[in-house]
């Protein structure tokens, strides 16, 4: 599957554009993916749509939007864009506000981008790869740091793994094939729950748990059916209200890129 690098061509990077409002921001996000063949006007109209329709939960992280919409026909090949603005906007997100960094992403499916946004999830984990990203002087150096392999992790030193393994073993984990799955969960299953659901993954991964809990990225319509199958839904505030009366916890995540957000959440729903 193709890398942020592949999906991210110097065409669609703009540093420091000029924007009026979150809608501004989103169309110009969108203008660098037409410009590059990846889509067309039609498709910029359904990512600004969607803010309009399910609210900002496109706002991952303070300061950062992942702009995108469903699969349609609008959609010519999988791509990515790259927009860091002049002046932060506002897109109403009550934590996450305001906006600097918008990308745009296209997909023609929900599987060519998956490990595009594996990538940028282990980027965007890190301090100092946003804050490079944030002040690199142009759009070459910008893709040398996107392209410029494993990201240490933050927190890395600060959790114990063996212990969280202990844990699970304490608690039954080991004691059998059983598998848990939490349910990632956005309004068009392809693009916020699959960044949220790479972030989770790499929690997990550190605690030992990768083979004990399975993540799935889903839409707000396949979660309400799925939900039974899973032993918590993890998603932002905004869809996370088109939720109620799911029959399992709906844990609400702010920042899609912090692993301590996440750790916290995890340990909620299993109680370590």
């Amino acid at each position: 599957m193709a890398t942020v690098s592949e999906l991210l061509p110097i065409e669609a990077v703009r540093l420091d554009a000029p924007a009026e409002g979150w809608r501004e921001a989103v169309q110009a996000a969108g203008d660098l993916m037409e410009k590059t063949g990846t889509c067309t006007g039609r498709y910029t109209a359904e990512m600004i749509a969607n803010v309009e329709e399910n609210g900002p939960y496109i706002v991952i992280a303070p300061g950062f939007a992942l702009a995108h919409a469903r699969p349609s026909g609008a959609v010519s090949g999988t791509g990515m864009s790259w927009l860091r603005l002049r002046q932060p906007v506002e897109f109403g997100h009550e934590e996450n506000d305001p906006v600097d960094l918008v990308v745009g992403l296209a997909a023609v499916d929900r599987g060519a981008h998956q490990a595009a946004l594996a990538e940028l999830a282990g980027l965007l984990t890190d301090p100092g790869t946003v804050r490079a990203l944030r002040e690199a002087p142009d759009a070459r150096t910008l893709l040398a740091l996107l392209g410029g392999g494993d990201v240490p992790d933050e927190d890395a030193e600060r959790d114990d793994p063996g212990a969280a393994t202990r844990r699970a073993d304490e608690r039954g984990a080991d004691s059998g094939p059983t598998v848990h799955k939490i349910l990632t969960v956005c309004g068009n299953g392809l693009g916020t729950s699959l960044f949220l659901k790479n972030t989770l993954e790499q929690v997990l991964d550190r605690w030992g748990w990768s083979g004990h809990v399975t993540v799935e990225a889903t839409d707000t319509v396949s979660a309400k059916g799925k939900a039974s199958e899973a032993v918590a839904v993890f998603t932002s505030r905004e869809i996370a209200a088109t939720l109620a009366g799911v029959s399992v916890p709906v844990r609400v995540v702010h920042d899609f890129t912090s692993t301590a957000e996440i750790d916290g959440a995890l340990r909620d729903t299993y109680d370590v």
